[in-house]
């Protein structure tokens, strides 16, 4: 596992041009490709604090063993380089969107004798005529076996119409009339090319024609009172209007437009696109993608439209419309790509109101409701999430069941406001009430594995403490084996949770009269595994610290980011759980969760810090009114910004220390006039 350190370029090293960069493992692979308009800017942004960085993009920097990057002449350029290397190399650490499918088209093969209909994928061939593309396969199969009864076209493979033709017998569709059988001479070529002439008709939106005419045919048949006749052109109708309606119009008849939405959490995206084709909506597809690199919602958009048409293998199928619900900060160089591939104009924008809009809200729906679905089977079904324990319990060869998980995670800049997190999940689902923060100071905010041994010795030493405070007999509830008795009275558990500086991730709720009822302690629940975010030396620190304190039926294991890799004490080699498997998307979402309530604690943190620090020197303000001035104004800025009449207004700031508050933090400014000061001996309004 590399430092980022140890491979960043040395500084005036990079250009300022725009260009495309690759990240390299120690085996010269390709595990990321990415542009940028300024390459210094965007390449310095990974190595600056690479602690602070998304966990995927964190674990990209520190698999990487090498960068090197590429200056092209502009933005298109990089674009269409980003693509090609994205598509040659299939980098792991890259957002992918595309399946390994290409889109299915209804075709209709004009060219040949005897025209044939089918579902056709890949690249289009000349003489054949394309309806589509439709989204899944399954829809498009349904509409051809409805409209075979009106267009019996030949649907056949060659194949089975030249043993027909050997055998003078035509397949079942021949007998079920849902074939002219032009393989037996029941139709002449020319009838039967009229006839797939009249399907694409159909098919390319004259679909009012065709039931304005059996109508009529019907009508006819009703008159000469041929009523077997009259119900099967009745019938007929009746097909034609469910595939007309199956493809209703949305927006107006000559609109060709894909329209894509997105939806997203700090981890994963999902995306719908719906193919609008002479106004119908004609198939819809979506993705739900594991995001692994930091992306906004634009970049996103880019990515998206980047693998879904880059291939350039079928330009038609690039529409004239691209609706997107956020504009890519390159659109016109997006719009010049696209233009490229599909050989004519092509427009990219947001649509802001009208029918466009609402059909994008619609497509946005779909979006949302996809990851929606995507994370409640894998992570609210309760036979996954039991498959997912059971799994890693098999995985870590653990004897006891995984009933209550713990992760801890460190984070700092560069060592300073060193802050831990621990997330709790029971039974696969977080607790959120049991969450902690602890602050790190001294000596154990020197490194990262004596901030883990430290934060681990706090915690199991709350546990310890609140299980000899608990007298004996009965039990907490809700807690787990190994617990005993009921909770600590407050005070204990006060004192414990203060000492350890760890501070709880909710409100805590008013205690119970300890009278009639113990309250809950903090930590008297034990775990059955602990998680850390690292790898062997996180691990072992964790390890040591549970040792210490004697406690030996508490199991851990540390995943690391480089590879995902499961740890465990004093082994040389980790343990490799599929990517795919149910246990490994538990154990990365639990670090995750862990890895956000760090990140935000130490953000909540150093924000604070640097408000604070803005009123050292201020004489005459203590720490109830420097809380009290921050909890007013909420923000440095606004602080700075204040007035000395705004400043009046926090209780306790008198005019004196308000005009020493201000001095102090707009030094250079002119000093404004102050507040008047009642002289209580004479009664006169003077200056203060």
């Amino acid at each position: 596992m590399a430092l980022p350190s140890s491979y960043r370029p040395r500084p005036g090293e990079i250009p300022t041009n725009p260009g495309v960069y690759r990240f390299r493992d120690e085996h010269k692979r390709v595990i990321y490709v990415g542009k940028a308009k300024n390459l210094r800017s965007r390449l310095n942004s990974y190595f600056a604090n690479p602690d602070s960085l998304m966990p995927r993009t964190r674990a990209m920097v520190h698999t990487a063993a090498s960068v090197e990057w590429t200056v092209v002449g502009s933005e298109l350029e990089a674009i269409q380089l980003e693509y090609t290397w994205i598509k040659e190399y299939a980098p792991r650490f890259n957002i992918m969107f595309r399946d390994d499918k290409s889109y299915p088209y209804l075709a209709v093969t004009m060219s040949e004798k005897f025209p044939r209909v089918q579902v056709m994928r890949g690249d289009k061939r000349k003489g054949t005529k394309y309806f589509g593309p439709f989204y899944p396969a399954k829809a498009i199969r349904e509409t051809v076996d409805t409209l075979l009864r009106v267009f019996p076209v030949r649907t056949c493979s060659v194949g089975v119409f030249n043993r027909a033709q050997r055998t003078g017998r035509p397949c079942l569709l021949g007998y079920i009339d849902k074939c002219s059988a032009p393989c037996v001479g029941r139709i002449s070529p020319e009838d039967h090319k009229a006839l797939a002439g009249e399907f694409c008709a159909f098919m390319g939106g004259e679909a009012d024609r065709f039931i304005r005419a059996l109508d009529k045919k019907m009508a006819a048949a009703v008159a000469e009172l041929d009523y077997e006749a009259a119900a099967r052109y009745r019938d007929d109708i009746a097909a034609l209007k469910r595939v007309f309606e199956r493809n209703a119009v949305v927006l107006s008849e000559d609109t060709d437009a894909d329209i894509f939405a997105l939806a997203e959490d700090e981890l994963e995206a999902a995306v719908q696109v719906f193919h609008v084709r002479g106004g119908r909506i004609r198939g819809q597809r979506g993705w739900v993608v594991e995001k692994v690199e930091d992306a906004t919602r634009a970049d996103l958009a880019e990515h998206l439209l980047q693998q879904v048409y880059g291939d350039g293998e079928d330009p038609d199928r690039i529409p004239p419309q691209v609706l997107v619900p956020v504009e890519p900060d390159n659109r016109e160089e997006l719009e010049q790509w696209l233009r490229g591939l599909r050989g004519r104009k092509v427009e990219l924008r947001v649509p802001k109101r009208g029918d466009k809009a609402a059909l994008l809200d619609t497509v946005r729906q779909n979006a949302e409701q996809a990851l929606a679905l995507h994370k409640s089977r894998r992570a609210g079904d309760i036979t996954t999430r039991s498959a997912a324990l059971q799994e890693l319990q098999e995985a870590l060869d653990l004897p006891v069941a995984l009933l209550r998980i713990e992760c801890y995670d460190i984070s700092h800049v560069q060592g300073t406001n060193v802050v831990a997190s621990m997330v709790v999940v029971e039974d696969g689902l977080p607790k959120k009430a049991d969450y902690r923060r602890f602050s790190i100071t001294g000596e154990a905010a020197r490194d990262d594995t004596s901030a883990m041994y430290d934060v681990i010795s706090r915690r199991f030493r709350h546990y310890l403490a609140d299980k000899t405070a608990q007298p004996a007999g009965g039990t907490e509830p809700g807690a787990g084996p190994g617990t005993a008795g009921p909770a600590a009275p407050a005070a204990t558990a006060q004192a414990a949770d203060t000492a350890g500086n760890a501070e709880p991730a909710v409100p805590a709720e008013p205690l119970a009269d300890t009278t009639t009822e113990a309250p809950r302690t903090k930590f008297a629940y034990p775990p059955n595994l602990v998680v850390v975010d690292g790898g062997p030396p996180q691990v072992a620190a964790a390890s040591r610290a549970l040792a210490d304190l004697g406690i030996t039926d508490v199991f851990v294991v540390g995943l690391a980011k480089r590879l995902e890799e499961v740890w465990l004490p004093d082994d040389d080699f980790p343990v490799i759980l599929p990517r795919a498997s149910h246990g490994l998307y538990l154990l990365q979402r639990i670090r995750d969760e862990a890895h956000r309530f760090a990140i935000s604690y130490h953000r909540q943190k150093r924000g604070k810090s640097m408000t604070e620090s803005i009123l050292d020197g201020v004489p005459g303000l203590g720490p109830a009114k420097r809380k009290a001035l921050l909890k007013h104004f909420g923000s440095a800025r606004k602080l700075k910004a204040a007035s000395v009449e705004e400043l009046l207004l926090v209780p306790g700031v008198g005019p004196a220390l308000a005009a020493s508050i201000k001095r102090h933090l707009a030094p250079n400014a002119a000093a404004e006039p102050q507040a008047p000061v009642l002289n209580m001996a004479t009664g006169e309004i003077v200056d203060s």
